[in-house]
């Protein structure tokens, strides 16, 4: 896209050309966007990548399988690799790992819409669209740019989108029917990790302690997010009730900076790269990165619902494989700035070059006066642990989204969709691991996946 900065009819040595100079391209953006592409493609296309690609979408099914390195090391010296394979394969939803994907069977469904919101967490998902990953597989896919969350969760349910960019949350509440019809849905990979800051109002530079943000209006795109989540275990830490000391509204994230403008709220907990957006328009400044509350955490994913994944179930492996070899890709930093270029044009995210780069690499301004480098800002870590699934569902009843019992674990395998391998490893008689349940840090409090309840209960401020 041409920004409105690099069109100014009263400087003497910039051209109002509103077209590229090459004449073939509606911008110089959409220029540099394709021969991004045309390299991007090139190096998708070595054998090494060809390689690494191969290993990691097999080392993302194993991981998941087996978080704690012996027991992967045991089992794999118990039963060898090719039965280790074939037990991954009996107990996923899918059945090809590596090349298999080509060699399972053509696409039941070829011709595939994919909704999304323009925000960097779906770079995986946005860039395997330019770059022909989709195509590679045998599919024709379209990727629509949806205006919000709730037309993102209605199209699913209508089927009018096939597979979609998801906030992590959203499959395990229309799965359990809060804030819609109950529909099975699953998640298929993380599209991102971190990715995510609370931003402020240039004018609350002296507010920088969360305990003086009483009264304060913020932003979260939706309430079934980790936005909304994490901005209420935020300032609730700080001593602040959520619901009665400040106020949440959800506003689509290409509506948040112009509402940070306008002065409609003080802040927001949102997507990239619309926290950056607001430091090059001078109107906000980043108070944080979401890292720093928990390093790693999940925020988009990428699922569709459990009905088209029984019904076309070598049309689900190929697109698994698409988005997987993209985020094989995005996360290698040598090839961040070129995405940058690939995903910023009026198709996809809409933004300058520059703000997108800034995020994606982690070298960039933080509207305090500094210029940070944080290259694990943003990240592209594919595995659905189901501890994460669990973490979600504690807040989404702490905070009163969900009543009475949760059945945690039983929600956690049925939508978040890398499974472990208990099934399996009893039929092996190996001591079964407890596959996809990680702890993690939030805030310097420890999550276990194996004590919600307690955690729950743990929690000074809460609705239950």
């Amino acid at each position: 896209m041409s920004d409105a900065r690099d069109i100014d009819p009263y400087d003497a040595d910039r051209p109002l050309l509103m077209r590229c100079s090459c004449g073939r391209h509606g911008s110089a953006a959409e220029h540099a966007a394709e021969d991004a592409s045309t390299e991007l493609r090139r190096r998708s296309e070595t054998a090494d990548f060809e390689a690494d690609s191969n290993a990691f979408v097999e080392a993302t099914l194993v991981k998941a399988l087996f978080p704690q390195d012996a027991v992967r090391r045991r089992f794999l010296r118990a039963v060898g690799k090719g039965t280790a394979m074939a037990a991954i394969a009996s107990v996923l939803p899918i059945a090809p790992l590596q090349a298999l994907a080509q060699a399972a069977g053509a696409p039941e469904k070829k011709d595939l819409k994919i909704g999304f919101i323009p925000i960097t967490c779906a770079t995986p998902l946005i860039m395997a669209h330019p770059l022909g990953f989709y195509s590679k597989q045998g599919l024709n896919v379209q990727v629509v740019k949806t205006a919000g969350w709730a037309l993102i969760r209605d199209k699913m349910l209508n089927k009018e989108y096939d597979a979609t960019h998801f906030l992590s949350p959203m499959p395990l509440a229309i799965s359990m029917g809060v804030g819609s019809n109950a529909t099975p849905m699953n998640v298929a990979t993380i599209q991102n990790t971190n990715g995510q800051a609370i931003t402020l109002h240039v004018k609350h530079k002296d507010k920088r302690d969360p305990k003086d943000w009483k009264g304060f209006k913020f932003a979260v795109p939706f309430e079934y997010s980790m936005h909304n989540f994490l901005l209420r275990y935020y300032v609730a830490e700080a001593g602040l009730d959520p619901d009665r000391d400040i106020q949440i509204r959800v506003v689509p994230p290409p509506e948040m900076v112009a509402n940070l403008r306008a002065g409609n709220i003080d802040g927001y907990l949102g997507p990239d790269p619309f926290n950056q957006r607001a430091v090059f328009e001078e109107v906000g400044f980043l108070h944080l990165l979401t890292k720093d509350l928990w390093n790693g955490h999940p925020c988009c994913a990428f699922g569709t619902s459990t009905e088209f994944i029984q019904q076309n179930p070598n049309t689900f492996a190929a697109l698994y494989r698409a988005v997987l070899t993209a985020a094989a890709m995005a996360r290698k930093p040598e090839n961040r700035e070129l995405i940058a270029k690939v995903i910023s044009p009026q198709a996809y995210l809409n933004q300058p070059e520059t703000v997108v780069a800034q995020v994606l690499t982690g070298r960039f301004a933080d509207g305090l006066g500094n210029v940070r480098n944080v290259p694990d800002r943003a990240d592209f870590d594919p595995i659905p642990w189901q501890s994460m699934a669990v973490w979600m569902l504690t807040q989404m009843k702490r905070w009163g989204y969900v009543k009475g019992d949760v059945n945690y674990r039983q929600i956690a395998e049925k939508v978040f969709l890398l499974t472990d391998a208990r099934k399996t490893m009893k039929q092996l008689d190996q001591k079964v691991p407890d596959g996809a349940y990680p702890k993690f840090t939030i805030m310097g409090k420890v999550f276990d996946p194996e004590q919600p309840e307690p955690y729950l209960g743990s929690f000074a401020i809460k609705r239950t």
